[in-house]
């Protein structure tokens, strides 16, 4: 059922040698949202093939095409459409036709009447081979175990933000797997909704099992930044201090034996260990001080953004 409201849609699509989807997407796109104001926003993020002609080629009024300077990967396409985006809900989207444009409205009224800040899709039946499935289950597993918070389907890339949560996202790297993290960090309130999901149209997957290790090195960098980028002394500092105690420690046991039993403490690896604790703590507070200075010259310096647009079309392909 479509529910005609009042607030501006902004439709944030990554794509990436989709030539062969983007013209039924965005088929499917209008049918799904009659009666809804909207833009969608295609951000081509350096593809090889004819994405970029086969946008402008529609010729669609509704359709703004940003177009990456080089390929930056998914993350930051997002962090481009989004930044760019106008709606007073923004929503994101894979273009390869596996997400359906018809569960936005269904979505959207979430939003809307029960005031969800988030809402995101969790695939029903899932159209994917092993090669995809296995390593999503894994992460999605992890990601549960060390966050605590119970999203079933972080993979799913259908969701709808409000504009304040998803303006606040500060996506780099990969981060976009954890985006419904980064937004309940900020404060979002989030709904989790099924959603349809259809084998891939055309084209080629551009994931495999090496995501399933990207998945953890990006979720223990999340976990720093969760717990200590405000204040890496914490952390750092606190290691350090342990190491210095302890290797103090281990130094006055070794002169105690040595002036106090006259044993011979010089061949004893006790003795390089309470020097490598001593050491090694010594760099981890120092480590932490200058992650300090490293945070305050964060805050303090320009907001730059991490991609470098080339250029921005509506439509027929006047510059926006």
């Amino acid at each position: 059922m479509h529910i005609v409201t009042d607030s501006f849609l902004s439709i944030v699509v990554p794509l990436y040698n989709e030539q062969d989807n983007v013209v039924l997407l965005t088929q499917k796109i209008h049918e799904s949202l009659v009666g809804y104001t909207y833009q969608i926003i295609y951000v081509d993020d350096f593809s090889t093939d004819s994405t970029r002609k086969v946008v402008k080629d529609m010729d669609d009024d509704k359709v703004h095409l940003i177009e990456l300077k080089k390929n930056y990967g998914q993350s930051l396409a997002l962090a481009a459409g989004i930044d760019y985006a106008e709606g007073d809900y923004i929503i994101t989207m894979d273009g390869d036709l596996q997400n359906d444009p018809s569960d936005i409205p269904q979505m959207l009224e979430f939003a809307t009447t029960d005031e969800y800040d988030l809402i995101t899709g969790i695939r029903q039946k899932r159209k994917d081979s092993l090669i995809k499935k296995i390593p999503s289950k894994i992460a999605n597993f992890l990601v549960r175990r060390v966050t605590k918070l119970d999203i079933k389907d972080n993979g799913c890339a259908l969701k709808i933000f409000t504009k304040d949560i998803a303006k606040g996202l500060n996506l780099y790297g990969e981060m976009h797997r954890f985006i419904t993290l980064l937004a309940h960090l900020e404060g979002a309130q989030i709904k989790q909704v099924p959603v349809k999901h259809h084998a891939r149209n055309a084209g080629v997957s551009k994931y495999g099992l090496e995501r399933v290790f990207k998945v953890v090195a990006d979720m223990m960098l999340l976990l720093f930044i969760r717990k200590y980028f405000q204040r890496p002394i914490h952390l750092f500092g606190i290691l350090g201090v342990l190491l210095i105690i302890l290797g103090i420690f281990i130094e006055m046991y070794l002169l105690i034996i040595k002036f106090g039993f006259g044993e011979d403490i010089g061949t004893r690896p006790l003795l390089i260990f309470g020097m490598m604790f001593i050491l090694g703590g010594i760099q981890l507070f120092t480590i932490g001080i200058v992650m300090e200075l490293l945070i305050r010259t964060y805050y303090e310096s320009q907001s730059k953004r991490p991609y470098r647009i080339k250029k921005i079309t509506i439509g027929d392909g006047k510059a926006a």
